[in-house]
């Protein structure tokens, strides 16, 4: 049996006593993009927020495996160290703090001595150019005074720099506006093409189809009241885009 793969059986989860997840199955695969949609409140950063090991969200039961290992037995460093990122949906400001210096701590955190200080100027620089950002961002702090594409581009950025085997993309799309939301799909497509991003596998969580078509999904994952009740191709996200969530609650209720 191959156990590359983010791997989710059977997941519950809880916040604050409250069930949120009702029995999680998905299969993440490497280089594979993966699109988790569904409307507010259905769950899907709860998901994303038990998988990489938050404090306040308690798995009551199932299993996540990351290539074999067991994600829900580690400390949410080692869940990083193993290969799993998460982009938030509101990224945090942390004045004094210089971007080009943050991402060479949460490298060497990740990866510790892989680098040269000379070799990792030259990878961030190189990194900088692929997502197609200005260097100017490096000696500003982090994102203090960023625009919502400024913060996403960055994650971009960040996910680059980190090269993970699984990334988790919550709600990367939120609150851009369609320039920067097209900047932001180039950067995740550049990423999947780099030679480290072509094994990556990506969850995008979105309840939107707009992010979707800059970034080609190969599958698409419907999840409404904690549960994932559809998964088809890419054309399941042209349907939400036509008919909104409420057909498939009808539809999946009718067949329940």
């Amino acid at each position: 049996m191959n156990d590359l793969g983010l791997r989710v059986s059977g997941l519950h989860c809880e916040v604050d006593g409250n069930e949120i997840l009702k029995g999680i199955d998905l299969d993440v695969e490497p280089g594979k993009v993966h699109a988790l949609m569904g409307p507010n409140g259905s769950g899907k950063s709860t998901l994303a927020f038990c998988l990489t090991g938050h404090p306040h969200y308690n798995v009551t039961s199932g299993s996540a495996t990351i290539d074999g290992e067991d994600l829900l037995a580690m400390a949410p460093d080692k869940r990083a160290k193993a290969g799993l990122f998460l982009s938030f949906q509101y990224p945090a400001a942390i004045p004094g703090v210089k971007v080009a210096n943050f991402l060479h701590a949460t490298r060497q955190a990740v990866r510790p001595g892989s680098l040269t200080p000379a070799a990792f100027r030259k990878f961030l620089y190189d990194k900088v150019e692929l997502v197609g950002m200005e260097p100017s961002f490096l000696t500003r702090y982090l994102n203090d005074g960023f625009s919502g594409g400024e913060k996403k581009r960055l994650e971009m950025l960040q996910l680059a720099v980190l090269a993970p085997k699984y990334a988790i993309l919550d709600e990367t799309d939120s609150g851009l506006d369609v320039d920067a939301l097209k900047d932001v799909g180039k950067s995740i497509e550049a990423l999947r093409a780099s030679e480290e991003g072509k094994t990556a596998g990506f969850l995008i969580i979105t309840h939107y189809p707009r992010i979707l078509q800059h970034v080609t999904a190969d599958v698409v994952h419907v999840m409404i009241d904690g549960r994932i009740v559809m998964t088809g191709g890419a054309d399941l996200a042209d349907r939400i885009e036509r008919e909104g969530y409420d057909t498939i609650r009808e539809e999946t209720a009718a067949l329940a």
